[in-house]
């Protein structure tokens, strides 16, 4: 998994608040069991299913919704749509079982702050939350690449000319988005492109302002849909 580095907590210190939200309590009861275990991860509540996981959402305002994105009566994408439509002070990071679960690429779009598998190592998890939990974005390169191959028929030629949506940017900041899409981090990108991490963030804060993006993991999609990075390259 490729993620910014975070190590810091929401604004005042607290530990992160954490909803989780999946169909199956065995999951719900061994996540809790690995965060519970980090002194700045709280968990304040747990959803058996996509509408609940919203009314909680709601009531609590977590820090960072644990999304399982297959759930009865509402699952993660329409869950995910509704917090993000109702403009809720919360994150959501999807969790999967499979890397290409069909579902994955809605989720992003749907304003989804990144998405892991199931069976991610419990520090890459408690990393991810972190991370997510401060106002970065989570991508998985291996799992974004994978579901954007098998997509890859829909999407644009990409030898095409990127579109005018992207005329926006200076060349610089076209420079920075084709790093984010593939996968690397703020600092890696820095390392690349020879300049300091700050002129980077930067970059990536003037990439999601002109193209209109919540956080870096749509400027990804956008960037393999607007065929400006190749799907697997």
């Amino acid at each position: 998994m490729t993620a910014p580095a975070a190590t810091g907590r929401p604004a005042g210190g607290r530990p992160v608040r954490i909803l989780l939200a999946d169909d199956q309590p065995l999951l719900r009861t061994g996540f809790r069991m690995v965060l519970g275990a980090e002194t700045d991860l709280d968990i304040v509540g747990e959803a058996g299913d996509g509408a609940e996981a919203v009314d909680l959402a709601r009531r609590l305002l977590p820090d960072v919704v644990l999304m399982d994105i297959r759930m009865p009566r509402m699952d993660g994408v329409a869950a995910t749509r509704a917090i993000v439509d109702a403009r809720l002070p919360v994150r959501v990071l999807i969790l999967t079982t499979f890397d290409l679960d069909e579902y994955v690429v809605g989720a992003l779009r749907a304003g989804a702050s990144g998405f892991l598998a199931k069976d991610v190592p419990a520090e890459d998890l408690v990393a991810a939350i972190r991370t997510v939990a401060v106002g970065e974005a989570v991508v998985a390169p291996r799992i974004l690449r994978r579901l954007l191959d098998k997509f890859a028929l829909s999407l644009p030629d990409p030898d095409a000319t990127p579109p005018k949506s992207l005329d926006v940017l200076t060349e610089r900041e076209r420079e920075v988005l084709v790093q984010m899409a593939r996968g690397l981090s703020n600092a890696e990108i820095a390392a690349t492109l020879s300049v300091s991490e700050t002129t980077i963030k930067t970059h990536v804060g003037h990439v999601l302002t002109k193209l209109g993006l919540r956080d870096r993991v749509q400027a990804v999609v956008l960037a393999y849909e607007s065929g400006l990075v190749r799907p697997g390259g």
